[in-house]
């Protein structure tokens, strides 16, 4: 592990809100503030947070049973909560590699829970921040086998980093010296079925020094040219896989706004 920074309990943190909508309670009184306010625009946050939880352990399992891979890079991690991506990961293949990033030193101080690994496997956490594609990947390699694939793992992280902070460039980054057949794995919130909603919880972040970018289906879909999509492609993150289990109940009628998606490095 890498970086001891303090904690800054004087505004939210994307990590820290969505634990408490998970029901955690490694989150801070400005935390479940934010999340309250949420709540008061949509009633379904907590659902959506759960959806999205739910979309990474699919993925994972498909990841591991069908598309064979034993090496994770997860950015963008958050507070540990069980059953985490190891913790699927070796479930299917014990020799599972994993590598976990976050910038929240929250996250840091919990990051034991992260390193659980089974004897045949690796878990290693890196303190750092998405934005250092460069210093991830290098702290990645110590742990993961560059010149084999990686499933990399960037879930619910892009909606908080705009295109004029480099969003596209990222993901290019992050992709270029993983081996043809890894993966990129994603899920992104969305405005394209409440467009108001999404208005205000963008303004909502933005009062608090905060990036929100909900994206279109089309914006979303742009984060995998040139890979090769899996089926279904890319789809609502309910839709992603259910026969894979861990279908979420929701309440209402109406979509839960987030995408997902998994594609191949040719």
């Amino acid at each position: 592990m890498t970086g001891h920074d303090a904690i800054d309990t004087t505004r939210p943190h994307p990590a820290r809100v969505y634990d408490w909508l998970l029901g955690g309670k490694d989150n801070y009184p400005v935390d479940e503030q934010m999340a309250q306010q949420l709540l008061a625009l949509d009633a379904r946050a907590p659902e959506m947070a759960r959806v999205n939880r739910a979309f990474m352990h699919r993925a994972t399992r498909w990841l591991g049973m069908t598309g064979g891979v034993r090496q994770y890079l997860d950015i963008g991690t958050g507070i540990p909560t069980a059953p985490n991506l190891h913790q699927i990961a070796q479930e299917v293949a014990p020799d599972s590699r994993i590598v976990y990033t976050d910038n929240d030193p929250i996250v840091l101080r919990h990051a034991e829970a992260l390193l659980r690994s089974t004897p045949e496997g690796v878990t290693e956490y890196v303190q750092a921040d998405a934005r250092e594609p460069s210093a991830i990947i290098e702290a990645a390699g110590k742990s993961l086998d560059l010149s084999r694939p990686v499933a990399l793992s960037l879930i619910a992280l892009l909606h908080f980093i705009s295109d004029e902070d480099g969003a596209h460039d990222l993901v290019r980054a992050l992709l270029a010296p993983l081996a043809p057949g890894s993966y990129l794995v994603l899920s992104h919130v969305t405005g394209d079925f409440a467009p108001e909603t999404s208005d205000r919880a963008r303004e909502l972040y933005k009062e608090r020094g905060l990036t929100l970018v909900p994206r279109t289906r089309d914006e979303f879909a742009a984060f995998f040219d040139g890979l090769e999509l899996v089926g279904p492609g890319v789809s609502l993150a309910t839709d992603w896989r259910p026969e894979l289990g861990e279908v979420v109940p929701l309440s209402g009628d109406g979509p839960i706004p987030g995408y997902a998606g998994v594609a191949r490095k040719p």
